[in-house]
């Protein structure tokens, strides 16, 4: 989502997605630090209706991608959206796809007490939840950074197009391997 968005936004759409992501990364950490996770994860049919809301927003995302594709149609690389609107799209669309996602707070309730012994209090879980969305954040923007260094070759209407198909397989690859996953 993170690449999706640098290259349709630049930087300030990039780093509003990255800060999107690292959004949802915290409230998940923190929700399964705080137990509600656990909860979560345990209460089947909550569970299941963030799981198909995830794979609702991610076939949204892979069918815009595929229509996107196969349009072709594209702003020029200096005519892209205004940076707030491309901001905003970014934050909500790195946010969405990323909290929607049950197996990140899955991944949490796995490691995070591995890291801790076996009476972690809750201060120390917060802290590893949000040391991990801290480094995710470094990650994604230096991941930006390396994008829009080649964004001007990556945005030719071609590549482009090329790019967006292949998004949107991925993203339908992601949400079918999510349906058919059990947890």
């Amino acid at each position: 989502m993170v690449t999706k968005n640098a290259l349709a936004g630049g930087r300030p759409r990039g780093w509003s997605s990255a800060a999107g992501v690292t959004c949802s990364n915290a409230v998940q950490g923190v929700t399964a630090a705080a137990g509600l996770g656990a909860v979560i994860v345990g209460v089947q049919p909550l569970f299941e209706a963030i799981k198909w809301a995830g794979i609702a927003y991610l076939a949204f995302l892979a069918i815009q991608s595929l229509r996107s594709a196969a349009a072709g149609r594209y702003l020029p690389f200096d005519e892209e959206r205004t940076p707030s609107t491309s901001s905003a799209e970014g934050w909500r669309e790195g946010f969405i796809s990323n909290i929607t996602n049950p197996k990140v707070l899955v991944f949490y309730l796995a490691v995070l007490p591995q890291f801790l012994g076996p009476h972690p209090s809750l201060p120390a879980l917060i802290a590893l939840a949000l040391s991990h969305a801290a480094l995710s954040l470094l990650y994604l923007l230096l991941l930006v950074i390396g994008l829009v260094r080649v964004r001007r070759v990556l945005t030719r209407r071609p590549v482009r197009r090329a790019l967006d198909a292949v998004t949107g397989v991925a993203l339908l690859g992601f949400g079918a391997k999510l349906a058919v996953d059990s947890k």
